[in-house]
């Protein structure tokens, strides 16, 4: 078998195929001890003058290997190479004297190297070349393909099935620019204990089961650039326990099956370290800059049960339409800018791009290792809220439940609307205490004033509003993929107000969430947890309150 072997090597037919494998292995899978910088080795003007040169435009034989300028000693396949050019002269190069040995091959060039290949074999055998080919040679061929001709014959109808199955493929593709994902979130939610908050019977809730379901339509033009266009309908609902607080990411205001455009924005870059984002509908604070929370997974898709627990609620306040760019000064150092209008198309008072409620978000990132991350968010805001934390925290919505006194006429109540401004500032941290626990957390003001007292119904004033929060997070937990989440922490409460219609709120509640998500698959995840208020709507003589949920996540 040695000697057989021996024998292989000394063929140049065999070297040929070497060189087809060689080549093949250069355009796609390298060994293993392949080094990625390999490629940096290269001269880069010889790479980029070896780029322009017409791929059918190649020199004929290369008598030596120092011939190849951007073949050096130390590259993986020199030996390789020098073999079969002083050796055999199997080798072709480029007019400019280039290999190059890190580019894909094409069909054209297979052929033109092959061809090389079988002269020099035709030469060596019309000359009967003693020391490199003989009849000998010729024999064990022959023999080693009667041996193995079932095999050849199996692989040669395996060739043949791949290549209609790819067929198949090209031809039935959905776009050659475009992929389509999916999604699908499903939660059985409710609450498992608490009597009494603001007067609602919150006992009273029952078990529910609700779905999201999301189309995803991904598109690329020239692969450094996202169009994403994404169909969503969304029937899952809140727990109705009186109060913001403890509000699942996932559920949906309305609760309506009917689908309808979501999310639609375009991403690309400008520059090497800029990009920029132009969202036309449905945008959010993590389209825009990094949240600095692991918790915050895909709008309640991944991660925390609630909005508290996914990110700083001060990122809220960011929705709608509207232009983000992030400028990467280095790589631990990063600014975002931002802003959203959440109704630019209603061309009505108080309204639009410009005049309606919106949100501008600057954000300095910092980076100073893969373990550790900070933020540092300012966000002014006109007309939004907080979307989470006591009633008061949320004093548009508040004062227009408060102030709204039924119609002498229909009944129904009149539609109060106090605009508000607001400044809000965020600092945000998460540090990697190992690979499997992760630290993190986040500290969140807002300066709330309003800018009309509604025909004299409020005074002028202003809203101190804080929150906080510590987060211990598991990465990998039991399986790689998985992810244990534990949340301690405060949600918005209003710590000061010059606004009698708004009082500051008297006690303290606290948001301590648990969850673990189990991935069953790679498209399937697993999440159960509880969300626990001590006080819900900070205030003491309301009831703890514990909502439970379990989230199902399918993706395609």
């Amino acid at each position: 078998m040695t000697k057989l072997w021996k024998s292989l090597l000394a063929s140049p037919v065999t070297f040929g195929a070497m060189l087809v494998m060689s080549a093949t292995a250069v355009a796609g899978e390298t060994p293993a001890n392949l080094e990625i910088k390999e490629a940096e080795s290269i001269p880069q003007n010889k790479v980029k003058e070896a780029e322009n040169i017409p791929q059918n435009k190649v020199i004929a034989q290369v008598t030596s290997v120092s011939q190849l300028s951007d073949v050096q000693p130390t590259d993986w396949a020199f030996q390789a190479l020098q073999s079969l050019v002083e050796r055999y002269g199997c080798i072709a190069g480029y007019p400019n004297g280039t290999y190059r040995g890190n580019r894909a091959m094409t069909r054209y060039e297979f052929a033109a190297g092959l061809n090389a290949c079988l002269d020099r074999v035709n030469e060596l055998i019309a000359t009967a070349t003693a020391d490199l080919v003989n009849k000998q040679d010729l024999g064990t061929l022959q023999r080693l393909q009667e041996e193995f001709a079932t095999e050849l014959a199996t692989l040669r109808g395996r060739v043949d099935t791949l290549e209609a199955k790819t067929a198949e493929l090209e031809a039935n593709q959905f776009s050659t620019t475009t992929k389509l994902q999916g999604q699908v979130v499903g939660a059985i939610t409710g609450v498992l204990g608490g009597d009494r908050v603001n007067d609602v019977d919150v006992e009273d809730n029952n078990i529910t089961f609700g779905a999201r379901a999301r189309l995803e339509f991904v598109t690329s033009f020239t692969g450094k650039d996202t169009l994403l266009t994404r169909i969503e309908a969304n029937n899952i609902l809140n727990p109705e326990i009186g109060t913001p607080e403890g509000n699942l990411f996932f559920a949906d205001e309305d609760g309506t099956t009917d689908a309808f455009i979501d999310a639609l924005w375009y991403e690309f870059p400008l520059g090497e370290r800029t990009e920029v984002i132009a969202i036309a509908n449905a945008g959010a604070a993590d389209e825009l800059t990094d949240t600095v929370s692991i918790f915050d997974g895909e709008d309640g898709a991944f991660g925390a049960l609630s909005s508290f627990g996914s990110r700083n609620p001060i990122y809220n306040q960011m929705d709608g339409a509207g232009l983000g760019v992030t400028h990467e000064f280095s790589d631990a150092f990063s600014l975002s800018l931002g802003y959203l209008a959440s109704s630019p198309n209603d061309p009505s008072p108080d309204n639009g791009f410009l005049n309606g409620p919106y949100g501008a978000l600057a954000q300095l990132t910092f980076k100073p290792s893969e373990r550790f991350t900070i933020g540092l968010t300012y966000i002014n805001a006109y007309n939004q809220e907080l979307g989470t934390g006591s009633q008061r925290a949320n004093p548009i919505s508040f004062l227009q439940s408060e102030l709204a006194a039924p119609s002498d006429v229909t009944g129904e109540s009149d539609s109060v609307n106090v605009p508000f401004s607001s400044n809000s500032y965020g600092v945000q941290a998460s540090f990697g205490l190992s690979d499997k626990i992760v630290l993190g957390g986040w500290v969140g003001y807002t300066n709330a004033r309003n800018l009309s007292t509604e025909g004299g119904r409020v005074d002028r004033g202003e809203l101190d509003i804080w929150n906080w929060a510590v987060s211990l997070g598991f990465p990998d937990l039991g399986k790689k993929g998985n992810l244990a989440g534990i949340i301690f922490g405060m949600e918005p409460k209003v710590t000061g107000s010059s606004i009698n219609e708004v009082p500051k709120d008297r006690d303290t509640s606290y948001h301590i969430e648990a969850f673990y998500q189990y991935q069953v698959t790679e498209n399937i995840t697993i999440t159960p947890g509880v969300i626990w208020l001590t006080a819900p709507d900070h205030n003491s003589n309301n009831d703890a309150v514990v909502i439970g949920a379990v989230r199902t996540t399918f993706t395609f």
